[in-house]
């Protein structure tokens, strides 16, 4: 999807519970997610994102740096921000499993149990959105 349509027609909605920051953010990721939004994808600065969806600057600032922080971004300065290679996310989502794995395990925690775990935390994070 070229920067051109990005965002299209989606704004957030201020009547959720959801920040905006977070609808963003979760919006930018479902995108990429999917496919819509490839790697090396450009997309529009802080300032014209925040013109577009009418939120204020910090808004789109602090979903661009979370999704940054997260590997799904890149920010090279004045170059712009970009969809990050899918690599680098899956490598730090991989070391966040082995930390995972790591304490489950050594807390007595079944495979099952910790795949359960999981799922509620996860299901939870899709529930506010």
């Amino acid at each position: 999807m070229p920067q051109g349509n990005f965002p299209g027609r989606w704004r957030p909605n201020p009547e959720l519970a959801v920040p905006l920051f977070d609808q963003l953010r979760r919006r930018v990721l479902a995108l990429v997610e999917e496919g819509s939004l490839a790697a090396g994808t450009k997309l529009p600065s802080v300032r014209a994102l925040a013109g577009e969806l009418g939120v204020a600057p910090h808004t789109v600032a602090r979903a661009y740096r979370e999704l940054e922080e997260a590997g799904i971004l890149s920010t090279a300065g004045r170059a712009g921000t970009t969809v990050a290679p899918r690599g680098r996310r899956d490598e730090e989502l991989a070391t966040a499993a082995a930390a995972f794995a790591d304490a489950a395990c050594s807390r007595g925690c079944s495979l099952e149990d910790a795949i359960a775990l999981l799922r509620t935390a996860y299901a939870s994070q899709e529930s506010s959105a």
